[in-house]
């Protein structure tokens, strides 16, 4: 489909969205000698984490030093301290920075050259093991600043403060202190703190993963998906809504960042819904929502469906949280569908003509590029290990590139695609360094489980107050924060509070990471709407009420799945799912009626909260509650037919 036909914003404007509201993307655009030095910086991790993928990985603190060593050294030099600052500096970069970068490098040396006598020393620090550990936590949250936010630097220097000065806080937060040395200890020389969980799984399958998004945007898939969408959806009426929808959920699963996908799959579907009659704000609603929600979809799920396998433990698989994960992600996905869909009925948008829709078979000509992603489903689905399913992936895609003319991937840009994916790792890389310093402050002070008390004291002991303070904690915990990082955040101090009351492990982790990713919509932070508003013109704070609104059921349905189970596949029968699935799906049409506004015509205040109640009654998996819903679901719609019938016929009448 040709761009030219609606006014698509540039590449250099999507990029200068992307760096205004997400910071991983602020990056300084290095040439000359210094440029070609990050580049093969940026090429030899890539290859190192390849290597290790292929042939196995070094000891855990080693493979995770490294990793480190990589991210920080490239973070000093492609992020500046102040991305505001326009001074250019002679060599590009500060001084100071190249100082820090060789620092890192130091700190990420430390174990691989040393862990013999760092083992022997049986946690005993030396005075160079000091220092280097107050370092390595010093660069980290520079790092993390720079390449993240403040959002989760400061919250990690709450923390270890926190660790420190136990003995002063209050009565229930209270703990016996950690002394400096053991904090040092704890955060650089062991597996709990920096180099524990959250960056062992971004120094191997995040990083793979990672590496496969940039694979598969040089492959051109990125564009196809957008293609692709119109072919099946363009049509239909408020095709262009239905487009970004269909687009956004096949991009975002892939990458981890909800910014870089409304600005990149907006800049298409946002400018096609203004001009076909979609409100501004309404269009950078869809988009965001739409986006943000990529995130929620198996089967990557924007990198977090692996972390979670490392946090549940108890013998859980990838395929168990995948599995899991489907019906609730395509519940989300089915409320914005239903609700662009009313909407455009509402005020009689029409779907693209035929002049504007792309030649099918040309698009059906392509369908091989969607080869890397069937098989990395496969791949995951039979149990293959996940490094080995995003090596094959990544072969995949390369042949799939190679096959498609109009983007056909030379060895040039199989280096660049190396090069792109260290990039994108390297924000994801600060950030679960910075995560492993708030988990390992948990686990030596048992704050999380205080902190889990604390909320049940609150709320009394009793499941739905706990939920709600539970979900209110995951909304300001994720704001700002990338997908692996919030996961991380929300998992360690809000799940453990839910999972006290006798809830799933599973369902209370997916139950905060719902929150903590929707908190990329919900004012008055609501950085992808931002992002949305600044594509489509619209304002920021009413573009993030609609993207709420259309994504009203990323609200609803957690709730439902730790009432009942079922809807995750847990302890449940085919028959029980599918009837779950049924009358879930019909609860998101009442609701998406009811917020709406209009249904089959418009509708009255008693019918939109009737729908509603219908709705909810729906969603939740009880038998009583389904029938109660139908019944009402049944009468509205039978009297919205029959009153759009009579009104048909009056007009058919008046005609004649």
């Amino acid at each position: 489909m040709s761009k030219e036909k609606f006014e698509v914003i540039s590449e250099e404007e999507q990029q200068a969205l992307i760096e205004k509201y997400d910071p991983e993307a602020g990056t300084r655009k290095l040439k000359g000698v210094l440029g070609g030095i990050v580049f093969a910086g940026l090429l030899a991790f890539s290859l190192f984490q390849v290597y290790t993928a292929i042939f196995g990985v070094f000891t855990a603190q080693i493979q995770r030093s490294v990793h480190l060593g990589f991210a920080l050294a490239l973070i000093f030099l492609l992020f500046p301290a102040n991305r505001k600052k326009k001074k250019e500096y002679k060599f590009q970069v500060a001084w100071y920075d190249i100082v820090l970068a060789l620092l890192s490098v130091v700190v990420g040396a430390y174990w691989p050259l040393f862990i013999n006598d760092i083992v022997m020393r049986v946690g005993m620090l030396t005075e160079t093991d000091f220092y280097i550990g107050i370092i390595a936590i010093l660069l980290v949250l520079e790092a993390t600043r720079r390449a993240v936010g403040l959002p989760i630097t400061i919250i990690a220097l709450l923390f270890l403060a926190y660790a420190y000065f136990g003995p002063y806080m209050p009565d229930f937060l209270q703990h016996s202190g950690l002394s400096f040395d053991r904090i040092v200890q704890t955060m650089f020389f062991t597996t709990e703190g920096i180099l524990g969980t959250p960056l062992g799984v971004s120094s191997t399958f995040i990083f793979l993963f990672l590496l496969f998004g940039a694979f598969l945007i040089k492959t051109g898939i990125g564009q196809y998906f957008n293609d692709l969408a119109v072919a099946i959806a363009g049509r239909r009426i408020g095709g262009p809504a239905k487009v970004a929808i269909f687009s956004s959920a096949l991009q975002g699963t892939i990458s981890g960042s909800s910014v870089a996908n409304v600005v990149t799959s907006g800049a298409f579907t946002i400018p096609m819904m203004k001009k076909l009659g979609y409100d501004k704000d309404f269009a950078g609603a869809v988009e965001a929502s739409s986006s943000t929600g990529g995130q929620l979809m198996p089967p990557i799920m924007g990198a977090a469906a692996f972390l979670m396998v490392e946090f549940i433990g108890n013998g859980i698989t990838y395929w168990d949280i995948a599995k899991a994960a489907a019906i609730p992600a395509i519940l989300y996905f089915a409320g914005i569908w239903i609700m662009t869909h009313f909407e455009a009925k509402r005020i009689g948008l029409r779907g693209l003509s035929k002049e504007e829709m792309p030649n099918r078979k040309e698009i059906l000509k392509k369908l091989h590029l969607l080869a890397p992603i069937v098989v990395i489903i496969i791949l995951l689905m039979s149990g293959v290990t996940v490094t080995h399913a995003a090596i094959y992936s990544i072969c995949i895609s390369i042949v799939a590139g190679f096959l498609n003319r109009e983007n056909r991937m030379t060895f040039k840009d199989i280096v660049l695609a190396l090069v792109d994916g260290a990039r994108t790792a390297l924000g994801v890389a600060a950030a679960t360094a910075a995560a492993g310093i708030i988990v390992g402050v948990v686990t030596k002070t048992g704050l999380g489980l205080k902190l889990a008390n604390g909320l049940l004291d609150i709320a009394g002991g009793n499941l739905i107050p706990t939920l709600m303070l539970t979900m209110i904690a995951s909304l300001i915990l994720g704001m700002g924060s990338p997908t692996t990082a919030n996961y991380v955040i929300t998992s360690t101090i809000a799940a453990p509070a839910i999972i006290l009351l006798g809830v799933p492990d599973l369902s209370a982790h997916l139950f905060v990471f719902y929150f903590g990713i929707i908190a990329d919509i919900t004012p008055p932070v609501a950085l992808a709407a931002f992002a949305a508003a600044g594509v489509s013109g619209g304002e920021p704070i009413r573009t993030g009420i609609h993207s709420s609104k259309l994504a009203i059921a990323a609200f609803i349905i957690p709730y439902i799945f730790v009432l009942s189970p079922q809807m995750l596949m847990i302890d449940t029968t085919w028959l029980e799912i599918l009837w779950v699935v049924f009358t879930a799906f019909c609860g998101m049409i009442a609701i998406g009626a009811g917020m709406i506004g209009y249904w089959m015509r418009n509708m009255h205040l008693i019918e939109r909260i009737a729908a509603v109640v219908a709705g909810l009654l729906l969603i939740y998996p009880e038998r009583f509650s389904d029938i109660t819903g139908l019944i009402i679901f049944i009468a509205l719609y039978a009297f919205q037919y029959i009153w759009k019938y009579g009104a048909d016929q009056k007009v058919k009448g008046e005609s004649i």
